[in-house]
């Protein structure tokens, strides 16, 4: 059989050099609201009527607590979609590379590694042991 390690090796290379192409990235989600607003006599308040929206938010954590932003404008939003999706690819590689570097944990050989005074055979004790 031959020995996986090259080829191990060659794949960690490859995801690095995807890694390092990776444009602005950044976690969170887009999600989409709707609702009404305070003005009671807002079109959104009488029956029927679906209200305000949908309103598209961009949602991350920092520290434990839940961010949400809106968008100034579609190029903001359309923006922040391309960062979100570029985040989903970094997460997806590593994943991928954690993965190959395991692999080629467990396949590289063991090296002796001992350093000279590790080598050398501890000397047997002089005293005798008693019996009991």
């Amino acid at each position: 059989m031959a020995d996986p390690l090259p080829e191990l090796e060659k794949q960690r290379a490859d995801l690095l050099a995807q890694i390092s192409q990776l444009a602005d990235f950044r976690p969170g989600s887009i999600t989409a609201t709707q609702g009404r607003c305070g003005n009671p006599n807002c079109h959104c308040h009488k029956p029927g009527e679906a209200g305000h929206g949908p309103n598209l938010r961009l949602t991350y954590k920092v520290g434990g607590k839940t961010i949400t932003e809106s968008f100034a404008t579609p190029a903001a939003q359309r923006k922040a979609q391309r960062e979100v999706a570029e985040f989903v690819r970094y997460r997806e590689l590593s994943r991928d590379f954690i993965d190959v570097n395991m692999q080629i944990c467990q396949v590289r050989p063991v090296e002796d590694t001992l350093a000279p005074e590790e080598k050398k055979r501890r000397k047997s004790s002089a005293r005798k042991s008693r019996a009991k």
